[in-house]
């Protein structure tokens, strides 16, 4: 990762000036079992979603971006997941040939079939990165979707950024 100094001018004010939520507590929680034993989810913030989905939005009218979230069936096929994830700031061509290098759902998979994992959940979850205002992701879509994870007995939730 680049050392602020590193950046130019304009990237540097906006990473200085880039939110940032600070907690007094830690959402940390440590493993009861081992992995060979948990349910795997699999949740994002590549702005991914089925192809037939509505995609992210961009509206000019929404600042701070899209907090909602977007359902992907553990059973999808790599090849009706698209992105539309909107930022500017990295390089899409890897996602676009092998989705699981943001979306390991793939890996998972074999993970679980090598015994490695216990399991996986029937259903995983993307966000869309990048966000400046947070509020209705904290306050609605996150609570949602923590809720369907427990009501599916998750145990542990790989996160991926875009």
């Amino acid at each position: 990762m680049p050392k602020l100094e590193t950046l130019g001018e304009i990237q540097r004010k906006q990473m200085l000036m880039w939110p940032c939520i600070e907690r007094k507590n830690s959402p940390w929680t440590a493993m009861k079992k081992p992995l060979s034993e948990c349910k795997v989810a699999l949740v994002t913030t590549a702005g991914i979603h089925l192809r037939d989905d509505n995609p992210f939005r961009t509206d000019p009218n929404m600042p701070g971006g899209d907090t909602s979230f977007r359902v992907i069936p553990r059973s999808s096929s790599p090849l009706d997941i698209v992105q539309s994830h909107t930022s500017i700031a990295f390089d899409r061509t890897g996602i676009n040939r092998d989705i699981n290098v943001t979306f390991p759902m793939d890996r998972l998979e074999e993970m679980c079939e090598q015994g490695k994992i216990g399991s996986l959940s029937a259903h995983y979850y993307s966000f869309m990165g990048a966000l400046t205002e947070v509020t209705g992701l904290i306050n609605d879509s996150a609570p949602e979707v923590a809720k369907r994870l427990m009501e599916e007995e998750v145990d542990v939730v790989l996160l991926t950024p875009t």
